[in-house]
C-alpha cells in the first residue's frame, strides 16, 4: 500500500475507526519514552495523528482525534500511577481506574486543543506548513500543561532523546521543550510523502527533517569531544554516599520496622568504602520516618553514621512546635552535622495533589495517600543551601525536579543540585526510568551537576552534560560512593529559561503559515 492509500484509508474511514486509531497510536508513541526509547514508532504515531486532525471534517472532530491520541498516550506513559494506589489497595484500590484514566483523560485535552488551535489557523495549508503548526501548539500546550492547575510536565516529547547524550545537549540553549518541537516536527514530517490533499508528495521535506535531526546531533556531539572525560572534572576534597535501602513502602512506615529501617540505614552509611572514605552521606526523602525537627534522640543516632566534619543530608518531615496553631506539616530536607545539629533545612514548595495534600477534601471525603492525616504546607519556593563543607546546592525533592526552569534560585545560583525522592510508591514500573530522565534533563538545562538518591532507585550521579557517572539500578539495595562534579559555566538556558523554546516555537509556527501559504490546497 502506498503513503497516499494509506493516507486515505485513514482519512476516510468511520469515525469509530479514527478515534481508535487515534488512541493506538497515542499508546504506541509513549513506547518512544524510557525505559523503551523505540524512537521509530513516533513516526507513525505522529504523522497518523496529523493525518486525522486535518482529515476530520470539523475542527472539533480533529479535538477528538488528538484527545483519543492523548488518552492512549498518557494511558500508557503513566500507568504506573495505579502502583501508589494499590500500597494501600483496601483503602483506595477501587480508585485505580478513576485516577490512571481519569487523569489521562485530564491531560489529553492539552493535544486536543493544541489540534483544534492548529486546524483553525491553518487548516487550508499544505502539508509542511501544517506540520511545523501543529507543532508549535503542540510545544505551547506542553508548556502550559507545565504549569495549568500547578502543572504536570511529565513525559514531555523530548524526553525521547534521553536515548543520546549526544541529543540531550540542545537542551543547554533550548530546554526540553526545544526538544519536544524537534521531536514532533521529525515524526511528523513524514505525513507529507502523501500526495493527497495538499500534504506534499515529494520525500525532499522528510529529508530536510532527517537533516535537521543530523544537525542537532552533531552539535551536541561536538559540545560532548570538548568536555572533560566522565567523572573527570570534580570537587576535590568531597565524596558522597549515596544511600538505597530499598525499603518498601508498605514497610516504610510501619510502627515496628521504623527503628530496625533507621538502623539499617546507619549500617549502610558507615560501611567500609572501597576507596576514599565519604565526606558526605545522602539518604532518601523521608528516609528518617521521624519529625527531626522536633526528636533530638533521631538526630544523635543519625550523626553516627556522618563523616567528622562533614554532614548527613536526609529527607525527614518537619512540623511546628508542640502547641503551636495552626499545625503544620513540612516534607523536608535537613543537613545534620556529626553532633546531630541541623545546619541547614529545605520545605518542599511543589507538592503532589492528593499525594501530599488533598484538592476538595470536603468533597471527596478522602485524606491523602502519604502517612498522616493533615495536609503538607508548601515552602516558599527554590532555595540554595548554604552548608559548610559543600559547594551552594539546590534541594530537590520527588517530582520538583520535573519543572523546568524552577529548579534553582536564580539569585543565589547554586554549584549543584540535590533530587532527593521516594519512588517505592511506583514499584518495578517504568515511572522511576522517566523520573530519573528528567532529572538528566535538568542537569543539562542548567549546566549544573545533579546527584539523585531515591529509596528503591534509580539513584545516580549527574553531570553537567547529563552524562550518568554512576548509578544504582531499580530495586537494588546499596551504597554508591562519588566524587561530586564540577559545575559548567552558565548556560542560554539557565539565563532565558523556557522563553527560548517558546520563540522558537513561535518562529517555527509563523513560517509554517508562511509556507503553508505557498502549498495551499
Amino acid at each position: 500500500m502506498s503513503v497516499t492509500s494509506l493516507q486515505l484509508a485513514v482519512v476516510k474511514a468511520s469515525a469509530v475507526r479514527r478515534y481508535g486509531l487515534a488512541f493506538v497510536l497515542g499508546a504506541v508513541a509513549a513506547f518512544g519514552l524510557a525505559p523503551f526509547y523505540l524512537l521509530f514508532l513516533l513516526v507513525p504515531a505522529f504523522s497518523g495523528l496529523l493525518w486525522l486532525v486535518y482529515g476530520a471534517a470539523r475542527p472539533r472532530g480533529a479535538f477528538a482525534a488528538a484527545w483519543w491520541f492523548g488518552l492512549g498516550h498518557f494511558s500508557v506513559g503513566l500507568y504506573w500511577i495505579a502502583n501508589a494506589l494499590l500500597v494501600d489497595a483496601a483503602r483506595y484500590g477501587w480508585l485505580v481506574p478513576f485516577a490512571t484514566l481519569g487523569l489521562s483523560a485530564g491531560l489529553a485535552i492539552f493535544p486536543g486543543l493544541a489540534a483544534l488551535a492548529a486546524r483553525r489557523v491553518s487548516g487550508g495549508s499544505g502539508g509542511v506548513g501544517r506540520v511545523l503548526v501543529f507543532a508549535a501548539f503542540w510545544v505551547l500546550l506542553e508548556w502550559l500543561r507545565g504549569w495549568v492547575f500547578t502543572g504536570f510536565p511529565w513525559n514531555l516529547m523530548g524526553s525521547v532523546w534521553a536515548i543520546s547524550d549526544d541529543m540531550m545537549q540542545a537542551a543547554a540553549v533550548a530546554g526540553i521543550y526545544g526538544l519536544s518541537l524537534l521531536a514532533v516536527v521529525v515524526a511528523a514530517m513524514p505525513a507529507t510523502l502523501a500526495a493527497n490533499d495538499g500534504w506534499g508528495g515529494g520525500a525532499r521535506p522528510t529529508v530536510l527533517a532527517a537533516a535537521l535531526l543530523v544537525v542537532v546531533w552533531g552539535g551536541g556531539a561536538a559540545r560532548l569531544y570538548g568536555a572533560a572525560g566522565l567523572g573527570e572534572n570534580t570537587v576535590p576534597d568531597i565524596r558522597l554516599r549515596l544511600v538505597q535501602p530499598n525499603i518498601a513502602q508498605k514497610n516504610k512506615w510501619k510502627a515496628d520496622l521504623r527503628i530496625p529501617n533507621l538502623k539499617e540505614q546507619i549500617r549502610m552509611s558507615v560501611a567500609p568504602a572501597a576507596g576514599p572514605p565519604p565526606t558526605h552521606v545522602i539518604w532518601s526523602e523521608t528516609a528518617a520516618t521521624y519529625v527531626l525537627s522536633n526528636d533530638l534522640a533521631v538526630r544523635k543516632a543519625i550523626a553516627e553514621a556522618t563523616p567528622k566534619g562533614g554532614a548527613t543530608l536526609t529527607g525527614a518531615l518537619r512540623t511546628t512546635g508542640a502547641g503551636a496553631r495552626p499545625f503544620r506539616v513540612w516534607n523536608s530536607l535537613f543537613a545534620l552535622n556529626d553532633n546531630g545539629d541541623i545546619l541547614g533545612t529545605y520545605d518542599k514548595h511543589h507538592l503532589v495533589p492528593f499525594g501530599e495534600y488533598m484538592p476538595f477534601r470536603g468533597i471527596i471525603g478522602l485524606g491523602k495517600l502519604t502517612a498522616g492525616t493533615t495536609d503538607f504546607t508548601p515552602g516558599p519556593g527554590p532555595r540554595t543551601l548554604h552548608i559548610a563543607g559543600l559547594p551552594p546546592v539546590s534541594p530537590l525533592i520527588c517530582y520538583e525536579v520535573i519543572f523546568p526552569g524552577d529548579v534553582v534560585d536564580a539569585a543565589d545560583r547554586p554549584q549543584w543540585m540535590l533530587s532527593v525522592t521516594n519512588d517505592a510508591w511506583y514499584g518495578t514500573s517504568t515511572g522511576p526510568y522517566q523520573h530519573f530522565d528528567a532529572a538528566r534533563f535538568r542537569a543539562v538545562e542548567e549546566g549544573l551537576p545533579l546527584v539523585r538518591v531515591a529509596n528503591t532507585g534509580i539513584s545516580g550521579v549527574i553531570d553537567g552534560y547529563g552524562r550518568v557517572v554512576k548509578r544504582l539500578g531499580l530495586g537494588e539495595k546499596g551504597t554508591l560512593d562519588s566524587a561530586l562534579p564540577k559545575a559548567l559555566p552558565a548556560t542560554f538556558f539557565s539565563r532565558y529559561g523556557n522563553a527560548v523554546a517558546l520563540l522558537l516555537a513561535l518562529v517555527v509556527g509563523v513560517a509554517g503559515l508562511r509556507i503553508g501559504r505557498s502549498q495551499r490546497v
